[in-house]
């Protein structure tokens, strides 16, 4: 089994998620593939601010969640053959119409609590984990996973803790009774024991394909992104800044926790823990080697700077 995560930036655009599609059909031919996705660059910052609106008693949440609507059905009609489209396209609209609901309880109740913002935030994810494995179809044999069933967590809405034992088992169990070549999986989002959804804290889609390539003792870990990898230092601060090839886990851990946003600080963990090599690769430039965090990294020369 191979995971495979693409952020928001990798699936912006329906133009975006044709070169995700490509690269997914490519890599790791004949083999299993776990493919984690993150909401539609922008659909999560969308959603919370209808959230914001609507607890504001600010009607201007409606023309926002329309414009969430419509990018969905937009990006749709864009990847599936048009004969293909009818079930995607009620799926949008069912789930736009639950948050509808949603936000007007919000407006008529002048409060947004944390577990309602959780639920409202892990819309952006079950949308573009289902549009992406819809359009996989026409040419695939996929299995879609619904990442709140499987993934565990406390009530601690907002940046919830995950119960790794109960976790583990579900995943595995899932995998084991649903056994196909392609899984496409919302990133983010997860439940608790009262199967009331959660997130893991924003960037947490990275953390989802970590939990899974750890259940299932994954080959490898694909986080694929719009940066080369990670740098020798800030390529802002630092033009002469160069992608470093291989990097062990503690030193990449460092780094994420002092401001390298190419990888969510709770993703290495997990990996580490198995030994699962994480490689960061660039949607755009999918030749490119970017960066391998395993235990003992190559020596490349590069030294590396928390600039």
């Amino acid at each position: 089994m191979y995971v495979l995560k693409f952020g928001g930036s990798s699936v912006a655009t329906a133009d975006n998620i044709k070169k995700v599609i490509s690269i997914i059909e490519q890599r790791h031919m004949n083999t299993k593939k776990l493919i984690v996705v993150s909401a539609l660059g922008g659909i999560t910052d969308m959603l919370l601010q209808c959230s914001l609106l609507a607890a504001e008693a600010n009607e201007g949440y409606k023309e926002l969640l329309n414009q969430v609507e419509q990018r969905h059905l937009d990006t749709a009609r864009q990847l599936i053959p048009i004969q293909s489209q009818s079930s995607i396209l009620s799926f949008i609209k069912m789930q736009c119409n639950e948050m509808e609901d949603i936000f007007n309880g919000i407006f008529l109740l002048k409060e947004l609590s944390l577990r309602i913002k959780d639920k409202v935030m892990s819309y952006g994810e079950l949308l573009s984990s289902k549009i992406i494995a819809a359009a996989l179809e026409s040419s695939n044999k996929v299995q879609w996973v619904d990442s709140t069933q499987l993934i565990k967590t406390n009530s601690q809405y907002g940046y919830a803790q995950v119960n790794f034992d109960a976790t583990d088992t579900n995943i595995q169990k899932y995998f084991k009774e649903n056994d196909t070549l392609l899984y496409v999986a919302s990133g983010f989002i997860a439940s608790d024991e009262k199967n009331i959804n959660t997130t893991l804290g924003r960037g947490g889609s990275d953390y989802s394909a970590a939990i899974y390539a750890s259940a299932l003792h994954a080959k490898s870990m694909e986080i694929w992104t719009d940066v080369p990898g990670m740098m020798t230092a800030d390529p802002r601060l630092v033009p002469a800044a160069k992608t470093i090839a291989s990097i062990s886990y503690q030193e990449a851990m460092e780094l994420s926790h002092f401001g390298a946003k190419v990888v969510y600080p709770p993703t290495i963990q997990p990996a580490m823990n198995k030994g699962i090599p994480i490689n960061i690769k660039n949607s755009f430039a999918p030749k490119d080697a970017g960066t391998v965090i395993e235990k003992k990294p190559k020596n490349t020369g590069s030294t590396v700077s928390g600039i």
